[in-house]
């Protein structure tokens, strides 16, 4: 076992995972031409860019699974979501940028491969593109939209995503509010979950849990990426051929790839995850400028704002992060998300223990952070060792969103209170750690890494 164990380390060392196991799985993945005959492309930057695409693909799922993950119905044969995937040319850093299926689309000159005719240019949803012409005319219309250059395509299907994650052993992931989703069936309890295969791809499917619809789906698509990113650099998959084999069979069982998505690449993508951590991938949406653009013959549409996202595919084709330098967020606490808007939620603070002066440091800091403080603490009328948060009822998601601010605050209900909530700064205090609120009616997103957005 002993000499087993440093063979493998010798090998992983090296090589970073192991090439002989890495090109017995590269015959396997199916290929496309995705490229072929394409011109006037964009100029190639630096680093690697990925099209990720999920598509609803469904004819190898068992009839059992149909039903308990409710994959009902007839596939549109179309996009369900799309990402670009930068990986830096220093092989430390991913970038995740999500198009919105939905998004406003100029498509280019094609032939239909479904009906053989021919079309000139239109608009479209960005979806669409796959149905009319697959990965070609795909490729094509986000490069004519992001002037990136796509070096891979990857699709992936529901059937490759299940398994994945049923060979993790399951992914976890966090929630502030219960998710609930009738379509798919999604049903989540608030706080945190390892979701397996069939309830992974609920979670990441689902698009009517809140009013963000598509918005609300990418992001919570990023967090899984994140957490599934997270589970895999930190399973030891990637320090065991034999696990790594596994895994990657389960991935590339039912993915498609372009003909160069090869077994040097493959190994490429495996020395960058074996440095990964959560912090070193950032996510973000292409920024959005109209959120109900209308199109005569299509319908409703999501318009990029132009500018903000000429600038967002500016940094990618030049390969620079869109967060801050390395150093800099290792010393940054995560904020926390929550689940109302801290400047809504409006607090009382007292200081309940004998330090003098707690009460007017614990309001400034969660001034500091957003929440509408009085800037008059009081004193508490008795010592308290815990530090408490009381509310009315009908402001519990206030009262959660407060306490996320307050680590190892104990909540207490006071019916009849009305909408202050009352701290109570107890000897057990530390310190107020910072929130964020996604503002579902905001059509801007912001940039997330991914130690943000896991658990």
């Amino acid at each position: 076992m002993r000499a087993v164990t440093t063979l493998s380390v010798v090998v992983l060392a090296s090589a970073g995972i192991g090439h002989a196991v890495v090109s017995s799985l590269d015959a396997g993945i199916a290929r496309i031409d995705a490229f072929k005959d394409m011109k006037n492309r964009p100029r190639g930057g630096h680093g690697m860019n990925v099209l990720l695409v999920g598509t609803d693909a469904r004819d190898k799922i068992s009839e059992r699974d149909r039903r308990a993950f409710r994959l009902g119905g007839q596939p549109c044969h179309c996009t369900d979501t799309m990402m670009i995937v930068h990986i830096a040319d220093d092989l430390e850093r991913a970038t995740v940028v999500s198009l919105p299926r939905d998004s406003y689309a100029e498509m280019p000159a094609h032939t239909d491969q479904n009906s053989g005719r021919r079309h000139g240019p239109h608009p479209v949803r960005l979806n669409a593109a796959y149905a009319e012409g697959g990965p070609q005319l795909t490729i094509r219309t986000v490069e004519n939209m992001t002037h990136v250059k796509i070096d891979h395509y990857l699709e992936v299907d529901f059937t490759s995503f299940m398994r994945t994650v049923d060979v993790l052993g399951g992914v976890e992931v966090c929630t502030p509010t219960p998710l609930k989703d009738r379509y798919t069936g999604l049903d989540l309890a608030a706080g945190r979950h390892t979701l397996r295969g069939g309830q992974a791809l609920q979670y990441v499917r689902a698009r009517y849990v809140d009013g963000d619809s598509d918005l609300g789906r990418m992001k919570r698509q990023q967090r899984f990426l994140a957490a599934l990113l997270d589970r895999t650099t930190s399973s030891g998959v990637l320090l065991n051929p034999m696990r790594f084999r596994d895994v990657t069979r389960a991935v590339l069982g039912s993915v498609r790839a372009d003909a160069g998505f090869g077994t040097d690449e493959l190994l490429d993508l495996g020395r960058a995850m074996r440095n990964f951590s959560p912090s070193s991938s950032e996510f973000t949406t292409v920024p959005i400028g109209q959120l109900n653009y209308q199109v005569k013959g299509i319908g409703s549409t999501l318009k990029w704002d132009p500018a903000k996202a000429e600038k967002l595919f500016a940094a990618v084709r030049d390969d620079k992060p869109l967060t801050e330098d390395r150093a800099h967020r290792s010393r940054v606490p995560a904020p926390v998300p929550v689940e109302v808007a801290p400047e809504t939620i409006r607090v009382q603070v007292a200081n309940g223990t004998g330090t003098v002066g707690l009460g007017k440091r614990v309001d400034a800091a969660l001034a500091a952070t957003g929440f509408a403080t009085t800037r008059r603490p009081v004193t508490a009328p008795a010592h308290v060792p815990h530090t408490l948060v009381f509310y009315d009822p009908r402001w519990d998601r206030s009262a959660r969103s407060l306490a996320a601010a307050l680590p190892g605050s104990e909540l207490r209900a006071v019916p009849g209170q009305g909408p202050l909530l009352k701290v109570t700064a107890g000897t057990d205090f530390k310190d107020v750690r910072r929130v964020r609120f996604d503002d579902p009616g905001r059509p801007e997103q912001s940039v997330l890494r991914g130690n943000e957005v896991v658990c």
